[in-house]
């Protein structure tokens, strides 16, 4: 899948080596236009095909470890998880991680199907493909570990701790001989943390817990009014086309994010960029997803969570008269993921494994992420993965979600 990824965005920005981001940058805008035209009208065509002739959905892997229910349907799961990286390849704003994270899960329930498995150990299995999927093409082997059981599970424990962090290990070693083995974001050098960054970090949480609230919001309404029939070979190109007249002026906001998060690191711009890139990306993402393509929330949420905390960090700076610290980007990456997942530990550890910096950083991780938590928690019960399911599996996931916080 990321061999196909990786193809796609050669031949649509014709480069061979180096971020996307300055491939996208290079190219005209007139290149960005066309190729965001094209990807609209790849991905209307797929959705409109796919769904005339395999109908439904195909089930959610997600929906079918919280229900208890349902199968994965592994050639619908193929061929979703294909389309998405050719869209993702082309600019479009999601992330890449759905298509390994719902492979991995398809396998699972393949393999639970054959051999007969209980329900629980059958839904056990599913999370564990799906952590390992997304362990495996992050270079992440404990949060794809900690993805599968606080998200998928609701709970940590050692009887679901073991085949979980096993699988995502053992998917991990495995894609280091196709993938890089190396760190996904180049932070700075930290030094222990200050003063001024535990503040910023106490006083940043509730924000950001504030922020992925509307964020989700934004979600389950794309979600909810994704185009249907003949409108749903159209409507993507008309979308995709305006994200490319965007991306004249901000060719950043294309693609997951992930180039969006290292420009935040750096905190190499001014307030007015980092301003215009957090109101941007997050439209962008909504928009795409409610024109009805597939694809991940993972890194275009850390992307808006590290670009809006680099905006946060600059006014900081402006009011304590101080320097810049990658920190704030990373405390407002960790804060926006833990507060739209619903899991502050799985987003503290994809931090820390992605841009690996443990020591000077742990402690406003931890500050950031769980107070925005809470305040999400408190403003609404979705998270970016409960949004995209039917209404009726997003109450049980809710109920679900309350019945663990009590265990």
């Amino acid at each position: 899948m990321m061999g196909i990824l990786r193809e796609v965005q050669h031949l649509a920005f014709q480069y061979q080596v180096g971020p996307f981001a300055r491939a996208v940058a290079r190219t005209s805008d007139g290149r960005r236009v066309v190729v965001l035209m094209l990807d609209g009208l790849v991905t209307g065509v797929g959705l409109y095909a796919m769904r005339r002739f395999l109908g439904g959905s195909g089930g959610q892997p997600t929906e079918v470890v919280w229900t208890r229910s349902g199968r994965l349907s592994f050639l619908r799961t193929l061929l979703s998880g294909a389309l998405s990286e050719i869209t993702v390849g082309m600019g479009a704003s999601l992330g890449r991680e759905a298509a390994p994270q719902h492979l991995g899960a398809a396998w699972a329930d393949v393999l639970a199907r054959w051999t007969h498995l209980p329900k629980e150990q059958r839904a056990l299995l599913i999370a564990s493909g799906a952590g390992a999927g997304l362990g495996a093409v992050y270079n992440v082997p404990l949060a794809g570990a900690a993805f599968a059981l606080e998200i998928y599970l609701g709970t940590i424990s050692l009887p679901l701790a073991l085949p979980a962090m096993l699988a995502s290990a053992v998917a991990t070693a495995v894609s280091w001989i196709a993938l890089p083995n190396h760190v996904t974001y180049l932070v700075p050098p930290l030094s222990t943390p200050s003063g001024s960054l535990l503040i910023f970090s106490l006083l940043v949480g509730p924000v950001m817990g504030l922020l992925s609230g509307a964020y989700i919001r934004l979600v389950v309404w794309a979600h909810d009014h994704q185009p249907r029939h003949w409108a749903l070979a159209l409507e993507p190109m008309l979308r995709a086309s305006a994200l490319g007249l965007v991306a004249m002026k901000y060719p950043l906001v294309l693609g997951n994010g992930r180039d969006l998060a290292q420009f935040a690191f750096t905190g190499s711009a001014g307030l007015a960029t980092y301003a215009a890139l957090t109101g941007i990306k997050p439209l962008a993402t909504v928009g795409t997803l409610r024109s009805g393509a597939s694809g991940g929330l993972f890194t275009p949420t850390l992307s808006v969570g590290a670009v809006s905390g680099a905006l946060l960090g600059h006014l900081w700076i402006h009011l304590a008269h101080g320097a810049w610290n990658p920190g704030y980007a990373l405390v407002g990456a960790a804060a926006m993921l833990g507060a739209a997942m619903e899991a502050p530990v799985t987003a503290i550890l994809f931090v820390l494994e992605l841009t690996r910096t443990i020591d000077a950083i742990m402690v406003p991780l931890l500050i950031g992420a769980l107070s925005s938590t809470m305040v999400a928690r408190h403003l609404d019960w979705h998270s970016i993965y409960s949004a995209r399911l039917p209404e009726r599996q997003k109450r049980a996931s809710d109920q679900g979600d309350s019945m663990s916080s009590h265990s």
